[in-house]
């Protein structure tokens, strides 16, 4: 079977789908493209449902199939300490995969110019004058797909090599406690009542969404991913212990390996094929935090093609961003900040919604300096003296 297309979306993650949503959906009076989105059918090739989190001022696009959202945060140290927190104008929001893909999916059946194709992808491959997509589909048929423009979305086999690099590793389950147990309006962001690994940090993840139904995650800071048994075993102690929660269901769960690193992400690959996403820098380096990015850099490539110019994928964080992000990696890597003292401090130093903006890389540099007089000034400044000597490598890999 072969497609002709203007453009070829490889992979259905967040970034595939945001990309081909802005395009079911030109404005008015944009140039119209065909697309097809390629998406690995059910099997080991597709990426198990996740959740994604992320924050933004008023209505989003994305609002009508979240799961919640909420207006506090809490980040409570190992010692108790309790740091609470209102965001408004802002809301942590909370969108399950299958919610986004059911909300796309239905977007682009009632497009007329964008089409979804259920294979697994071996290869991409320059051609002239665009790309060809090289696919199998269920039952083995050959599958190609020629494109003017292609962007992969897959996730890379490993990160680039780079000076800092950690690993957020987690496991999380979706819980629901015979007695009442959460509280829906705050979500607890970093829970250090968790024992610490020798090297980096570990923490709880609360996102409540009922009195009794909640999605409770381990995560640690390091670089050596557990097996499933050594998270199930965190998970149960941080329930019992930290939360007192000590009869429950456990509904679903999820688990995942994010490359925090430092290293750069080729957004180019072909004359005609980029990376979206992900395998593109989206993710923070320092936080894992990786949706508002994919928007921002899916929506600039969809009006570049709209418009009719050349579509390479922006940067998703300023080179300014991923400096103070390389810098307290390597601080946390070699010990010079303690990580659970680092982050209950710049919480209760920084307001809130600073601190968010900040996260998302949109303060100015005035904001960023007088956020970097609340942290440990000593430690940070050794980090960035000894970062450009220390040796490239990667973080492991998923």
């Amino acid at each position: 079977m072969h497609l002709e297309s203007d453009v070829a979306i490889v992979g259905a993650g967040a970034a595939g789908l945001s990309l081909a949503r802005w395009l079911a959906r030109p404005p008015e009076g944009a140039r119209r493209l065909t697309t097809v989105l390629l998406a690995a059918p059910p099997g080991p090739a597709r990426v198990p449902p996740r959740t994604w989190c992320f924050w933004e001022a008023g209505a989003g696009p994305y609002d009508a199939v979240l799961a919640a959202s909420w207006q506090r945060l809490r980040v409570r140290s190992g010692d108790g300490r309790t740091v609470c927190a209102g965001i408004a104008p802002l809301r942590y929001k909370m969108l399950r995969s299958d919610a986004l893909d059911a909300l796309v999916g239905g977007e682009i059946a009632a497009s007329r110019r964008v089409s979804r194709v259920e294979a697994v992808v071996d290869r991409v491959a320059s051609a002239p004058g665009g790309a060809v997509v090289h696919a199998r589909r269920v039952g083995g048929d050959r599958l190609t797909v020629r494109a003017r423009w292609v962007f992969d979305s897959r996730p890379l086999t490993e990160p680039p090599p780079a000076r800092a690099a950690l690993s957020q590793h987690f496991r999380g389950w979706f819980v629901r406690s015979h007695r009442p147990a959460f509280d829906p309006s705050v979500v607890d962001l970093m829970d250090f009542r968790t024992p610490q690994p020798a090297h980096g940090l570990s923490f709880g993840y609360v996102l409540p969404y009922g009195r009794h139904e909640a999605l409770v995650e381990y995560t640690e800071f390091s670089h050596r991913a557990l097996d499933r048994a050594e998270y199930d075993r965190a998970l149960r102690h941080y329930l019992a212990r930290a939360l007192g929660v000590a009869e429950y269901e456990v509904t679903a769960c999820e688990q995942g390996v994010i490359p925090m690193t430092s290293g750069g992400f080729p957004r180019q690959v072909g004359p005609s094929v980029f990376r979206i996403g992900a395998c593109a820098g989206a993710t923070r380096p320092a936080t894992g935090y990786t949706f508002s990015a994919v928007q921002r850099q899916t929506l600039a490539v969809a009006e570049a093609l709209h418009a009719g110019r050349r579509p390479l994928p922006p940067r998703a964080h300023s080179a300014r961003a991923r400096l103070l992000d390389a810098v307290l990696l390597h601080a946390i890597d070699g010990g010079r900040v303690a990580g659970p003292a680092f982050f209950t401090g710049l919480f209760a130093r920084v307001p809130a919604p600073r601190l968010l903006r900040f996260l998302d890389g949109g303060t100015s540099l005035a904001e960023d300096l007088s956020i970097g007089l609340r942290v440990p000034v000593t430690a940070m400044l050794a980090s960035a003296l000894t970062l450009p000597f220390a040796p490239r490598r990667t973080s492991p890999p998923r």
